[in-house]
């Protein structure tokens, strides 16, 4: 047992059961919640200048707000964040922005989000019960230290004229007070990680860290990927590792020698949970951590914003975090829906009011409620709703994507290390999947039947504008190859999902591998 580590785990746990208990109460009552919520958030901000231009004062009901309120999305933020930047108080809340956080969306622009401590509330109102319902259920990971994965610096920070600072030392900074010190005394990590811009200089030093902490009992990650390529540089770098830690912690390395690097549950015998995304595109990644650590409980993530917290692990599902923000679901037929109104099996892209500024905000995330816990809806996250590939009309979006792969490669003998469908300009123009892992027999023509369920997709091949999907065979760096695109587009690491679905071309000159077979070999 790791005697300063279980202090402050049990500390920030029992900090955070009032928070639980008033979740579970919410989670009974989602609409008297929301109503509650929304009440408050205007009352509060009626006197900021976004406050008076919508005259908040006067709303009564949430028919009223919605009628007074547009749907919103970033680009119709920007004129109110440059006031922000350049000092104008008040004027997406009442109260002081105090960062803005940098992030970016599936086009690769970057957004800045105001951040203010009632935002910071809302976000401890979701954390306190996602990790005290956590350690209810694994009550050993109070007994040692845990890691939350930190983003690298993709290039040098920039100066930028602002006078709201830009970004967090930290994503632990999001907690906040008390919170936020016993949370730091809880993790391990390597020094200064986040200002380390060579990517192999951050694997070494956080595969140091890690290999240091024999009572390791958390993991915790965004994209599963980012621990599969750490794990996977792991062999190469074993014997530099072990000598560097015979220099410092003798017991430690003389474990280590007779641990296996191909096998991480021996690295650490104390692991108990790896909390990562599962959801959408993710889930291929998911499947290689279970056969890594077929032991250990993997915790599939809820859905994370920078601009909010959508759903929470809790009691083996995802419901709504009922009581941090105001929720409203745009269904199929573009009606905004509440979430007392949401229906099993309906798919939704989701709208959030915060108390950081965002108001009806279209976050660009599609969910499908697939149960409930209390009266409140679980969901999980089926992709971006802006993410479509369209040359020819055929329309394919990241979700139906995402699910195409899933059920082409349900049978497959493992699961691939990377895979990815992008359209290919050529002779003859086509999609392509790019896949690393093991290729099995008839998965273009397999993929192909079932991308032809779109309709659109099966017209414009029936009319010989696409031709049949076509096997890119990547032999190594799937993800880094991606990952290294996506940075070169200023995007951090920690922002970048992988997703199902590419709108670009030229892929085939980015990654390393060939073109195996398309349909009938051609």
């Amino acid at each position: 047992m790791n005697l300063p580590a279980t202090i402050a785990n049990s500390l920030w746990i029992g900090s955070s059961l009032p928070s639980l208990v008033r979740f579970e109460h919410a989670l009974r009552q989602p609409a008297r919640t929301q109503q509650k919520l929304l009440r408050a958030l205007l009352a509060r901000h009626a006197g900021c200048a976004y406050g008076r231009a919508h005259d908040f004062a006067s709303v009564r009901s949430y028919e009223e707000f919605a009628r007074r309120v547009p749907l919103i999305n970033y680009d119709d933020l920007g004129p109110w964040i440059e006031r922000l930047r350049f000092g104008e108080p008040r004027v997406l809340t009442s109260e002081p922005v105090t960062h803005l956080i940098p992030t970016s969306g599936s086009t690769g622009a970057r957004k800045l989000i105001p951040f203010t401590a009632g935002l910071q509330r809302e976000f401890q109102r979701a954390i306190g019960p996602w990790v005290a319902d956590l350690a209810r259920r694994h009550p050993g990971i109070l007994f040692g230290p845990a890691y939350w994965s930190i983003t690298p610096a993709s290039q040098p920070a920039e100066r930028e004229s602002s006078v709201v600072p830009i970004g967090f030392a930290n994503d632990v900074s999001y907690l906040g007070g008390v919170k936020s010190r016993l949370a730091r005394a809880a993790l391990v990590a390597p020094d200064e990680a986040d200002r380390i811009t060579d990517l192999e200089e951050f694997r070494y030093r956080t595969l140091l860290c890690l290999l240091l902490q024999r009572d390791l009992r958390l993991i915790s990650v965004w994209h599963p990927s980012f621990l599969g390529l750490l794990l996977d540089e792991l062999p190469d770098q074993w014997e530099k590792l072990l000598a560097v830690i015979h220099k410092t912690q003798k017991r430690r390395a003389r474990e280590l020698e007779h641990a296996d690097p191909f096998q991480p549950e021996s690295l650490w015998p104390h692991l108990e949970v790896v909390s990562c995304w599962g959801d959408a595109h993710a889930g291929l990644a998911l499947a290689d951590l279970r056969r890594r650590f077929p032991h250990t409980h993997l915790q599939p993530k809820g859905l994370l914003a920078t601009e909010a917290f959508v759903t929470i692990p809790f009691q083996g599902a995802h419901p709504i975090a009922v009581d941090s923000h105001c929720y409203e679901f745009i269904d199929e037929a573009g009606c905004a829906r509440l979430v007392h109104e949401l229906r099993e099996g309906g798919t939704y892209e989701v709208v959030v009011t915060t108390g950081g500024g965002l108001w009806r905000y279209r976050l660009g995330d599609l969910v499908q409620v697939n149960g409930r816990v209390g009266e409140t809806p679980s969901m999980r996250f089926l992709g971006r709703n802006g993410n479509v590939s369209d040359r020819f009309g055929e329309k394919l979006s990241e979700g139906f994507v995402g699910e195409v792969i899933r059920e082409a490669m349900a049978g497959a003998s493992s699961p691939p290390h990377f895979a990815m469908l992008a359209p290919e300009d050529g002779a003859a123009q086509r999609y392509v999947l790019y896949l690393e892992g093991v290729c099995e027999p008839q998965l273009a023509a397999r993929v192909d039947e079932l991308l032809q369920r779109n309709p659109n997709y099966a017209w414009c091949r029936n009319l010989g504008q696409l031709q049949a999907v076509e096997i890119f065979e990547i032999r190594r760096s799937g993800y880094e190859t991606f990952v290294a695109h996506e940075t070169g587009r200023g995007r951090r690491l920690g922002e970048i999902k992988a997703s199902p679905l590419s709108p670009e071309t030229g892929w085939s000159q980015r990654f390393s591998g060939s073109i195996s077979c398309g349909i009938n070999g051609e």
